[in-house]
């Protein structure tokens, strides 16, 4: 099992999509990979040489920001939206959509479970 950028690439499939399971990383990135480490995107992951995994592991650390150096960058950004008190830092701090969805209906997975009233007895 070939292990690059800390995530283990599943063994069955072809190269060009195992490659997306890595975070910073899609179709696009790892056909261009592929091509500048000269490996074939039709090969299994599964049958990758040590010498294939140096190469691809070399052009991903050398040329691309992946997993947990991409996760801190992206983190800060939203950070600094929130610091600086923008409106899309506000959705942020508020944990409601931030590219201007409608949420009088929808937007669940970002508001969470529906909150419905109680009422009192009296």
């Amino acid at each position: 099992m070939a292990r690059i950028s800390g995530v283990d690439l599943p063994n069955e499939k072809r190269l060009f999509v195992a490659l997306t399971y890595i975070f910073g990383i899609g179709p696009t990135a790892a056909r261009n990979i592929l091509d500048a480490a000269e490996v074939d995107p039709q090969k299994k992951a599964k049958d990758l040489t040590d010498d294939e995994t140096a190469r691809l592991r070399n052009e991903i650390e050398n040329n691309y920001r992946v997993e947990g150096t991409l996760h801190t960058e992206v983190g800060m950004a939203i950070k600094r939206l929130m610091d600086i008190g923008c409106y899309r830092g506000l959705r942020h701090r508020r944990s409601l959509p931030v590219r201007g969805q409608r949420t009088k209906t929808n937007a669940r997975t970002r508001k969470g479970p529906k909150k419905t009233a109680v009422k009192k007895k009296k």
